[in-house]
Order: structure tokens, then C-alpha cells, then sequence
């Protein structure tokens, strides 16, 4: 059934799976936040990725001579994707799990801005609508549909760090598209990889040095395992897929589905489950999403 999809179509569904594995980073990485260097860990994850990433394209015949022209393209993407992570982390230390999903909703409206600039993408109305409606689902899920706190939307020291580290996803999902000269989405994801992990290399060094990693606790592995494989590794080809078949705005308006995962995910950790009038919000993301699915 999925070979016999369109691009877009298939491009819509990476973005699905997209939303569902980095919804577990939110909830796993605010178990292992202090137990390890925001730094340290996005360095592991990034070489291990590359690694995994690594063996698959040699599998497949190894990277193009091609492909290694203007090699600064995947320094700057991963660079940009590093400055996220490591500021994800960065503030899931003080900011809860579905809060830092709410930061994360305000990426679809910033990537339709950097692809009007960098990509003259044009948002159409029906488009701006969705974006609106999306927005104001998540938001309705994240305050738990309690009125009075969207409306004072006190943001914290947390969400400000991982606010900024948002910005920079928004700047790296238009990027792609400009950048990519016709490469294969897997051997793009593994350049950006590797240049994230040379930028990391420099910065991080002293951190994964300083890092007693025998001495960390399982979860921290747990987290740096998940990461690499599916938040890292699986949702950077998902990310470089959609891009090359999607707007810019439509590949990131599926963030507004993670903090509906993220609730999944914490149920499945053992915490409460929302109340009712909150799946008015996940109502609501469903609309956007149909929304820019008829634009297509």
C-alpha cells in the first residue's frame, strides 16, 4: 500500500511516525536530563547515529563522489540540529515533558516564516488557518484545556533555553530543501549527521571527556539507545524525506500531534491521564492537519 503512495503522501506519513518517536524523547529525556551533560549526551547520540546511519549507506553501495561537494552544507545543518538537541536537553532539566511540547508547537508558524524567506513559499489562507488551528489545539492540549493558564502562558527558564533551540529546527527543516543538490535523503542524513558530530567533537569534547559513563544509571543508556536509533537516526531521514516532497510549514505543522504523543508516552510511564475536554485539542490539531492535507 505504501508503494503505491505519491511523494507527498508518503512524505505526510514520515511526518506522522515523525511526531510519534520524538513525542519519546520529550518523556525520556526529562528522566535522564540530570543525570548526564545535555552536551555529553547529544554527542553520543550523534556519533552513534552516524555510525548506525554509516553502515546502512555502505550496505547500499557507500556515499557518491557527489555528495561530498560544498561538504559545509552538512556542517551547517548539523551544527543547527546539534544546537536543538543539546538545548532541548538544556531545559528539560527545569521544564516538565508536556510543557517543553507546547515550546515545540511554535516551530511549524517559525518554519513557514525561514521557507517564505529562504524558499519564497507562499502561505496560503487555507494554510495560515491550519497553522492557527494547530497552534491553538496543542496549546489547548498542553494547559490541560484550563483557560486561565493559556491565557497567563507563564513561560520558564526551561522553555526559554529550549524556545531558542526551537528556532534553530525551524531554520534547519527550509535549509534542507535549499541545500540538498539531489542527494539521497539517507546519504544527506548521514552527512548532516556527521557534521553535527564534528561541530559537537569541538564543543562537547571536554564534557564527554569529564563524563563517567560507567557510572550511569540505566536510564541514561535507555535514553541514549532510543535517541540514537529512532529519535535521532530514523526521524533525521524522515525529516530529509519530507522536506524534498513538502512545504516547509506543512513538514513541521506535525509537531503539533507530539504533545498529544507525549501524553501517550507519559500514560505509558505511569502517570494520569488527561482530562476529557482536553481531546477537544487533539480534535483540533486532527482539523489543522486535514487542513493542509486538502492544500496538497
Amino acid at each position: 500500500m505504501v508503494s503505491q503512495m505519491g511523494n507527498a503522501a508518503r512524505g505526510h506519513l514520515a511526518m506522522l511516525l515523525f511526531s510519534a518517536l520524538v513525542a519519546g524523547s520529550f518523556s525520556l529525556g526529562s528522566l535522564a536530563a540530570n543525570e548526564i551533560a545535555p552536551l555529553a549526551l547529544v554527542f553520543a547520540r550523534f556519533v552513534l547515529a552516524a555510525a548506525l546511519i554509516g553502515a546502512l549507506v555502505a550496505f547500499r553501495g557507500g556515499v557518491p563522489r557527489a555528495a561530498l561537494a560544498a561538504s559545509w552544507r552538512y556542517i551547517l545543518l548539523g551544527g543547527l540540529f546539534a544546537i536543538y538537541f543539546v538545548l532541548m536537553f538544556e531545559g528539560l532539566k527545569t521544564a516538565p515533558p508536556v510543557s517543553a511540547a507546547a515550546v515545540f508547537t511554535m516551530v511549524p508558524i517559525m518554519s513557514a516564516v525561514f521557507g517564505r524567506i529562504l524558499l519564497r513559499q507562499v502561505t496560503t489562507p487555507l494554510m495560515a488557518a491550519s497553522l492557527s488551528i494547530g497552534a491553538l489545539g496543542a496549546l489547548w492540549v498542553i494547559f490541560q484545556a484550563d483557560l486561565a493558564a493559556l491565557v497567563a502562558f507563564r513561560i520558564g527558564t526551561g522553555e526559554m533555553i529550549y524556545f531558542v533551540g526551537c528556532a534553530a529546527h525551524a531554520l534547519y527543516t527550509p535549509l534542507i530543501r535549499k541545500l540538498n543538490r539531489g542527494e539521497d535523503p539517507l546519504v544527506f542524513t548521514l552527512g548532516t549527521l556527521m557534521g553535527g558530530a564534528l561541530v559537537l567533537a569541538v564543543v562537547a569534547g571536554p564534557a564527554a571527556v569529564a563524563t563517567d559513563w560507567a557510572a550511569l544509571p540505566g536510564i541514561v543508556w535507555v535514553t541514549i539507545a532510543y535517541t540514537t536509533v529512532f529519535a535521532t537516526a530514523v526521524t533525521f531521514y524522515l525529516v530529509q524525506y519530507a522536506t524534498l516532497h513538502l512545504p516547509s510549514s506543512k513538514v513541521m505543522a506535525y509537531t503539533w500531534l507530539t504533545p498529544s504523543w507525549v501524553i501517550l508516552w507519559e500514560i505509558g510511564f505511569g502517570n494520569a491521564a488527561p482530562p476529557v475536554l482536553v481531546l477537544g485539542g487533539v480534535a483540533l490539531t486532527v482539523v489543522a492537519l486535514l487542513g493542509l492535507l486538502k492544500e496538497n
